[in-house]
C-alpha cells in the first residue's frame, strides 16, 4: 500500500473486530447531535464568548464591549449558543443576563485548548 493510497489492498475482514465496534459505536441520530453540537465550537466568535461566560454572567452589552462587537451580533451568536443549550439566561428587572449551562461546556473548552497546545 503506498503511503498516500488509503485502500485496502487485502480484502480480508477481521469480523470479530467489526462485530465487536458495531455494538460500541452510537446510533446515527446521535453521532449528528455530536456532530452539530461541534459545529457551534467552528466558530471563534461563539468560542470567545463561551470563555467570557466561564468567567463571569454577562448580559449583551458586556459581552458587546468585551469583544467589540455590535450588539445585534452577540444576539445573533447567544441564540446560536442557546438553541444548542451551551448558555442560559435569567432575567433581572429589564436586563437580561447569560451564563453557561453547566460544567461540561468548561471541560470541553479545557479539552480543546489542551489539545490545540500539544
Amino acid at each position: 500500500m503506498s503511503e498516500n493510497n488509503e485502500i485496502c489492498e487485502v480484502t480480508r475482514i477481521h469480523s470479530d473486530i467489526v462485530n465487536e465496534l458495531i455494538t460500541r459505536i452510537p446510533d446515527e441520530e446521535v453521532l449528528y447531535d455530536i456532530a452539530e453540537l461541534f459545529k457551534v465550537f467552528a466558530d471563534s466568535t461563539r468560542v470567545r464568548i463561551l470563555y467570557a461566560l466561564i468567567e463571569s454572567e454577562l448580559c449583551v452589552c458586556d459581552i458587546s464591549a468585551l469583544l467589540n462587537m455590535s450588539q445585534s451580533a452577540i444576539s445573533h451568536q447567544l441564540r446560536v449558543l442557546k438553541q444548542s443549550r451551551l448558555v442560559k439566561y435569567r432575567r433581572s428587572g429589564k436586563t437580561i443576563y447569560y451564563s453557561l449551562c453547566d460544567d461540561h461546556i468548561k471541560t470541553m473548552l479545557d479539552m480543546g485548548m489542551e489539545h490545540v497546545s500539544e
